[in-house]
């Protein structure tokens, strides 16, 4: 079980019209429960979290909106699944976390739980410098669509990791090709789309540093797709940084940590995405999804550690539009304080 409390303020924020949001402060709040049960090779799990239901990426709460004079809340399973294993390999089926190595959410939020299947393979090695390869591959379902599975929108990645001596250095290469991905979320799309996203991670330990590096290039052509606009056919690149410092494994520890993102329109599916950095979403086509990509910005984090189970998170966020969607630049400041509380 866990628990979060968050404080957070908006403001500064420009509409693609050229028209500014309003300043918005809230109180949120988020639960998740959740069991596992397992023998030697076989496990079943679950958990259920608080949230919309049509927004994957956000279980969060907020005192006082659309809950009806102190109404009951809104809850759904966020995992349900078996995993089976035995020597080296893993099996995985149904809905459970992104099986996938990732530094941070920028690509696929920790909120967003694929259903599909999962097959993993861990080859580790005796001597030398390398220390382990692990091998990840999956098909996931986002929309059935009641034909062959072909005609579904579909995720299928495969992935190789490459884990060094005393785990200080990891190295990642994958390949994601999503098909026949509605260009808007939740019902309201006029076409699909196709990305096959080939991505490059690297994470280097030092004394107390972290240093984590993502690269991602989406590798589909769209010069002959009359529903993509011609400034942003070639809008296909993207990557983050991050510097860490220090680490929240004990009581009365901080830690601090800057990321810089550059994620042009479609380097990522952006409603599978986080939407933590900016309120740009697709409310004016009827879904609560966000649509962060198309932006540069900054992540600052300060946390500290008030027990090993129990911290305060703060965070600020500043991002700015690469090309606008109307006559003017989106932009935004965001500032935030979790509670976090785990048992």
């Amino acid at each position: 079980m866990d628990y979060r409390f968050r404080a957070e303020q908006d403001w500064n924020s420009t509409k693609s019209d050229g028209t500014y949001r309003d300043n918005r402060s809230r109180l949120r709040y988020r639960l998740r429960v959740g069991a596992t049960y397992s023998d030697k090779h076989y496990s079943f799990g679950l958990r259920i979290r608080t949230g919309d239901q049509r927004k994957q990426q956000d279980p969060q709460l907020t005192l006082g909106k659309g809950l009806k004079e102190f109404g009951t809340l809104p809850i759904g399973f966020e995992k349900l699944f078996f995993q089976y294993k035995k020597n080296s390999w893993r099996l995985g089926l149904g809905k459970n976390t992104y099986p996938f190595r990732k530094s941070n959410e920028l690509f696929w939020s920790d909120n967003v739980f694929p259903e599909g299947i999962t097959i993993d393979k861990k080859i580790s090695l005796e001597s030398g410098i390398l220390k382990e390869v692990n091998l990840v591959g999956g098909h996931y379902i986002l929309a059935s669509n009641d034909g062959s599975f072909l005609d579904d929108a579909y995720f299928q990645g495969l992935q190789s990791n490459f884990i060094f001596r005393d785990h200080r250095y990891q190295v990642s290469s994958a390949l994601y090709l999503l098909r026949n991905i509605p260009n808007i979320p939740d019902g309201e799309h006029t076409h699909l789309m196709n990305f096959s996203i080939f991505h490059m991670g690297a994470q280097l330990k030092l004394a107390r540093f972290i240093l984590d590096f993502d690269y991602y290039n989406n590798l589909h052509n769209y010069d002959n797709n009359p529903n993509v606009e011609e400034e942003f056919k070639s809008q296909k690149i993207g990557y983050s940084v991050g510097v860490q410092y220090g680490n929240l494994n004990a009581a009365k520890k901080c830690m601090l940590k800057l990321t810089y993102a550059y994620l042009e329109r479609f380097s990522i599916l952006d409603y599978m995405a986080q939407n933590d950095w900016a309120r740009w979403d697709y409310s004016s086509y009827n879904s609560p999804d966000g649509r962060l990509s198309n932006f540069r910005g900054i992540e600052a984090v300060l946390a500290y550690a008030i027990t090993k189970k129990a911290n305060l998170v703060f965070k600020y966020y500043f991002v700015d539009q690469l090309i606008p969607f109307g006559i003017a630049r989106e932009n935004g400041q965001r500032v935030r304080l979790d509670l976090n509380i785990k048992l």
